[in-house]
């Protein structure tokens, strides 16, 4: 059995070596290549791949949101994360969010086709040292979007727009929010963006206060820091 991969990374140098890494593995085909979200779930159709190899840090939605698209359709390929982001907080919503694996970049290709063949064939995986680190964690509030009470989240909202509200309500940085959530630079500016039209607000001092607002969040994003 072949097993076909899709790739999604917004670095064409990454996608092409890692496509290169694989395809040395005679039963791993990379059938597609997609470098943004929005592609990655135009692509990853039930039946197009097996597997979808996806960073976080991707251009206009992240990798963590468009793996909760393409994990919630019916014989959808499985997901698995490969990205340089290894904090637990990010892990854990990746994990929420429907993907199979989690393997940090840093990671051999044959570590990599080896996540490949085992969420392909329905397992899962945690790259190396990351598994302790999940099982070490302490317990914590919950993120940002699950602790606020569905009443006082505005609509129209999307779950990681609340999330970054939630930062921006405590006085995070677009750069912290970045670091935070596992995000691109570009792809926090675009959320802020599109709260600031949601909340029909003109800065984000703005959106701070409407955020203490509804439901008083900024009083634990800090937790979720690094």
């Amino acid at each position: 059995m072949t097993i076909r991969v899709l790739i999604v990374d917004d670095h064409p140098v990454f996608r092409d070596g890692l496509a290169a890494a694989l395809a040395a593995s005679p039963d791993i085909e990379v059938t597609g290549q997609a470098g943004d979200g929005p592609e990655a779930v135009d692509l990853a159709q039930p039946g197009a791949y097996d597997v979808v190899v996806m960073d976080l840090g991707l251009p206009s939605m992240s990798g963590i949101e468009a793996a909760a698209r393409i994990s919630q359709s019916p014989g959808a390929p499985a997901v698995i994360v490969v990205t340089m982001v290894d904090d637990v907080d990010t892990v854990s919503a990746a994990l929420q969010a429907g993907a199979r694996g989690y393997v940090l970049k840093g990671s051999s290709g044959q570590q990599i086709a080896a996540a490949v063949r085992a969420v392909a064939e329905g397992g899962a995986i945690l790259g190396p040292g990351i598994a302790p680190r999940l099982l070490e964690r302490p317990s914590r509030a919950a993120p940002p979007s699950s602790t606020v009470p569905p009443a006082a989240v505005p609509d129209g909202l999307t779950d990681r727009e609340r999330d970054v509200l939630a930062l921006l309500a405590d006085g995070a940085s677009n750069a912290q929010i970045a670091r935070t959530l596992g995000l691109s630079l570009k792809t926090v500016q675009n959320y802020v963006s599109r709260i600031l039209d949601k909340l029909q607000v003109t800065d984000r001092t703005q959106a701070a206060l409407r955020g203490r607002d509804l439901g008083g969040w900024g009083s634990g994003a800090r937790d979720i820091d690094r």
